[in-house]
């Protein structure tokens, strides 16, 4: 089986290039391109996604409900779609909130948040998540800082908040 490979982008999106997945996670100036999808309640909760043991960045820690990479030339609310399928089960309307860039000294990516209002059961497909549950504002905030939630989810919960208007 051949490597995953991923569309190289300049900070505005534009492909530029192509690179494989392993070159992408240990070369901070290629950028690619990810989703990030909250799911919310219509009682103000959202899912976060447990990362499994096997995860090679930030493994074990609360993270947004879904995330994942874009595929080769696949439009980023086609792949908030499909992660969503494949992560938790469900299908349902988008909205996009806000794009950004998120750097490490592992990597570079253009994320592209998009928010989903669903009031169903979470079905985590359990190669792609260790768990799946619904967690209120206030516990969240209450795990800033511990150790529990991956710097990613840190940030992006100030984005989600600032969006929100709260």
């Amino acid at each position: 089986m051949s490597e995953e490979m991923f569309d190289l982008v300049n900070e505005d999106g534009d492909v530029i290039g192509q690179a494989p997945r392993s070159q992408c996670h240990g070369d901070p100036s290629l950028l690619h391109q990810v989703v990030h999808v909250f799911v919310v309640n219509s009682e103000g909760h959202v899912a976060l996604q447990l990362r499994p043991a096997h995860k090679k960045i930030q493994p074990n820690r609360w993270d947004t409900s879904v995330g994942g990479h874009l595929e080769l030339g696949e439009a980023p609310e086609h792949a908030a779609y499909r992660e969503m399928e494949e992560e938790l089960g469900i299908s349902a309307p988008l909205e996009l909130m806000y794009t950004y860039i998120w750097r490490t000294e592992i990597e570079s990516e253009l994320v592209y948040t998009y928010r989903c209002v669903f009031n169903g059961e979470l079905s985590p497909d359990p190669y792609e998540l260790a768990e799946a549950r619904w967690w209120s504002p206030s516990r969240i905030e209450e795990e800033l800082g511990s150790g529990q939630l991956t710097p990613n989810l840190e940030v992006e919960w100030g984005k989600f908040k600032e969006w929100q208007g709260t």
